[in-house]
């Protein structure tokens, strides 16, 4: 191993603030709901808690909901039953549009996601999605930047300057660590380098398989037919580690190798599309 990479592991484990994701994902959540009957009432908070989750789930998100009494803007947000006027922190509660309304709920509340991740199941698969494909489109947005030369970053807001470490490996491998311990704090469980030590020892280990794989696909030339595949790579590893991070805290176990092989094939194509999408401003 190199001493440069040995350099950008030590930065990785300096920048990543497991403190920080603990926070995020504890953070109390105040839901308020606003309804005309029982009934109602009920039906929203069974949306929330649904009967079949186990008792400690279902306790806990239970603790989160309210019955506005009041003013509603002291909630995180507000669910009120179809025609009672939605307040400006609130969403109308439509069973038939559950998807869409989650979707919705988790776009106007990103500073807290991981926490309604937590707080209600419900919330785990479109949260993980959410910061799966996050994930994998800055890895990819970071490749095409370190493909080309003075290019400043202005498309998404990564969170590491591009300059700082050694290797593009060591920027994208963070990023899945940090996915890691955010998959894991949306699914409730204890987070940390301890805790996640055998998923972060499995991101490292295949960081170097899937970095030859894209050495072969193209290298650092200009803007053109090699330089997207060399950021779909960047965007297919991240996004099949995501999904099988998702499984592995859903189920228990993670993809299986043909799993991973389909994942990949699929995941690739959508991460051509994605680099088109950044190409036209980066030649801009």
């Amino acid at each position: 191993m190199s001493l440069n990479v040995l350099k950008d592991l030590r930065k990785i484990y300096a920048s990543l603030n497991t403190d920080e994701i603990r926070g995020s994902a504890g953070q109390d959540l105040k839901v308020g709901l606003m309804a005309s009957s029982e009934d109602a009432y009920a039906r929203m908070e069974r949306f929330l808690a649904p009967p079949a989750t186990d008792a400690a789930a279902r306790a806990q998100a239970m603790r989160a909901v309210h019955r506005v009494d009041g003013s509603p803007g002291g909630y995180d947000f507000v669910l009120s039953e179809l025609g009672i006027p939605v307040p400006e922190n609130g969403f109308s509660f439509d069973p038939v549009r559950a998807p869409a309304l989650i979707d919705d709920i988790l776009k106007a509340n990103d500073k807290v996601e991981l926490a309604l991740a937590r707080t209600f199941p419900l919330f785990r698969s479109p949260a993980t999605h959410r910061i799966v494909n996050r994930m994998a489109r800055e890895n990819a947005f970071f490749s095409l930047v370190t493909a080309l030369p003075n290019v400043v970053p202005n498309l998404l807001e990564l969170p590491w300057a591009v300059g700082e470490f050694a290797t593009d490996t060591a920027f994208i491998t963070m990023n899945q660590i940090r996915m890691a311990l955010s998959i894991a704090a949306a699914h409730g469980r204890p987070v940390g380098y301890t805790e996640q030590k055998a998923e972060i020892a499995a991101i490292i280990t295949g960081a170097f398989g899937w970095r030859a794989i894209a050495r072969e696909l193209i290298g650092k030339i200009p803007l053109g037919g090699g330089l997207i595949p060399k950021a779909a790579v960047a965007f297919a590893g991240t996004y099949v580690v995501g999904l099988g991070l998702e499984k592995l805290n859903r189920t228990g176990a993670g993809l299986t190798k043909q799993e991973q092989r389909d994942a990949y094939a699929d995941a690739f194509d959508k991460g051509k599309e994605v680099v088109r999408q950044f190409a036209p401003t980066m030649r801009e």
